[in-house]
């Protein structure tokens, strides 16, 4: 038997064959939130009655912080690396893939460090770079695999990008939002993002301005810890003014660990946790974001209704889909799922489309076809998690008890367990700790960016999976945290938080150093 599937079997009360009353509730509001789009399934069908049980019985909330829970530490489940930590602790496959997948794992890594070249070029199958781009490889924003971070005291802001959209502006495109035909709106002249960087010949978009005011923040046992708000700005912009509706938003590109498991966990998981109306009143309204597929996955119709999972606002359903918009919108490279051979040049950018793109005949219609958009979605589905570290500390203990008691597994959820259908038996039937619950919930005003992604107000933002992030510094060399890496240490992400999170926030805020301590120890280690 497998040992994932084992330690269900042994630890689960045999009695606790149906879901439990409070299980029951989440997926009954779950169900009436978001009636009417059967796309998104609120029940799991993958399970049995009695393995529903065991989950629900796994899955709870822990009250014993006196010692780890069972299987705490592998909190990638059975794919969980236990190789050495060091500079390269996120870039480690599954270790659950077979020999024949290492193979692929291999190549898709050869693939995403890659660096494309402008065309035409003697290199043929790398060829078709932009013209406009922000990266020429996948590794170049998530630099060994990691986390990205803001250009500091330099120009370099390539593992960051300023996303550009307008809301709807007439009724045509509500129209479109509403059915989810569209997101938002790109800018009519730069597109969807700021490109800062062009091929020889062209110039580029323009670049990342960003100044800084330090605010400081008192703290209950009067200690002041200084926060630094940003504002952004485009600067030397090649192509006219933008349009006077634009807004920018910055993001730094996210860790790619545990993509893969995050992918199957079951969307009935993930509903059962949404509150949108918070009908339950404790201030908690997390939301699930709906989008339309845009390529086929299990069997779904293309443009069906399903659920956003991936990207700072949820707005991306797969690891495909996401995979193929980074393709074409950082590095400017055509893929089936989104042949757009001159990336985010619009039609107003009559240079860039002027320019030659890498489509070679002999190797299909796109400059990435088919097997290098596999093998890159694969490398991106199996980067494991890294094993937990001290869990069963006195202090990392005691961190962990503040922070379930402040509140912070409202939006953080601590585990999952996947489904059992999954395509990859190596993501199947694995209990997970990302510390996520994928929902979407509104971070106050102090975080907003005031764009609109979907479903995604301009306050609002996907809760961030926590595991992996107390390796932070030894992987990036950083500590830059947030959507756009404002927070300098997990101290000030945390003093951030606001909106649905404030109450926590302020927890943490007025408790005693030694507590608070305890809680960033406790994050350490995950």
């Amino acid at each position: 038997m497998r040992r994932d599937v084992g330690f269900l079997r042994r630890i689960a009360p045999f009695w606790t064959c149906i879901l439990s009353l409070s299980m029951l509730a989440a997926v009954t509001m779950a169900t009436a939130s978001y009636a009417g789009q059967p796309a998104v399934p609120t029940t799991r069908t993958d399970l049995s009655a009695e393995d529903l049980a065991r989950v629900e019985a796994i899955t709870r909330p822990t009250t014993d912080f006196s010692k780890a829970e069972d299987f705490e530490p592998m909190q990638g489940g059975a794919g969980t690396s236990r190789k050495r930590v060091n500079q390269d602790a996120f870039s480690q496959s599954n270790a659950n893939l077979t020999f024949e997948e290492e193979g692929d794992f291999k190549l898709g890594n050869g693939i995403f460090r890659k660096l494309w070249v402008s065309a035409p070029s003697s290199t043929q199958a790398s060829d078709g770079l932009g013209p406009l781009f922000n990266a020429r490889a996948c590794q170049s924003c998530h630099l060994k695999d990691g986390r990205g971070h803001p250009p500091e005291g330099s120009d370099d802001a390539t593992s960051m990008l300023l996303r550009l959209a307008r809301d709807a502006g007439s009724e045509e495109e509500r129209r479109a939002v509403a059915d989810r035909l569209a997101l938002n709106f790109p800018d009519p002249v730069y597109g969807g993002q700021l490109q800062d960087l062009a091929v020889p010949g062209l110039a580029s978009e323009g670049r990342i301005g960003i100044t800084y005011t330090e605010i400081p923040v008192a703290l209950g046992d009067g200690t002041t810890v200084s926060l630094r708000k940003p504002a952004y700005a485009v600067e030397r912009l090649s192509y006219g003014p933008m349009h006077a509706a634009t807004t920018l938003s910055p993001r730094i590109a996210p860790p790619m660990i545990g993509l893969g498991l995050l992918e199957q966990i079951h969307p009935a998981d993930i509903l059962a946790r949404a509150d949108p109306d918070d009908r339950d009143g404790d201030g908690i309204s997390g939301k699930a974001a709906i989008v339309r597929e845009k390529v086929v996955a299990r069997g779904a119709k293309e443009g069906a209704l399903t659920l956003g999972r991936f990207g700072w606002k949820a707005e991306m359903p797969t690891i495909r889909q996401q995979t193929a918009d980074a393709f074409a919108a950082d590095i400017g490279i055509s893929s089936p799922d989104a042949p757009r051979h001159w990336g985010d040049c619009t039609e107003a950018e009559a240079a860039c489309r002027a320019m030659p793109t890498g489509v070679q005949e002999r190797l299909g219609d796109t400059e990435a076809p088919d097997p290098i958009l596999d093998l890159v979605t694969f490398y991106s589905q199996n980067l494991a998690v890294p094993a937990r570290r001290d869990a069963g500390k006195p202090e990392v203990l005691a961190g962990k008890q503040a922070f379930y008691g402040y509140g912070c597994t409202s939006c953080h959820t601590p585990k999952f367990v996947t489904r059992r259908d999954a395509p990859n038996k190596a993501h199947a039937f694995q209990l997970i700790w990302p510390y996520s619950d994928l929902l979407l919930h509104d971070m106050g005003e102090g975080l907003a960016d005031g764009q609109r992604v979907g479903d995604a107000t301009g306050t609002e933002w996907r809760t961030a999976p926590l595991w992996g992030i107390g390796l932070t510094k030894r992987v990036n060399g950083h500590t830059f945290f947030l959507h756009d890496g404002r927070a300098r240490d997990l101290t000030e992400a945390i003093l951030w938080h606001g909106g649905e999170a404030q109450a926590s926030r302020d927890r943490f805020a007025d408790a005693p150093a030694a507590e608070r301590a305890a809680l960033i120890r406790f994050l350490e280690s995950l």
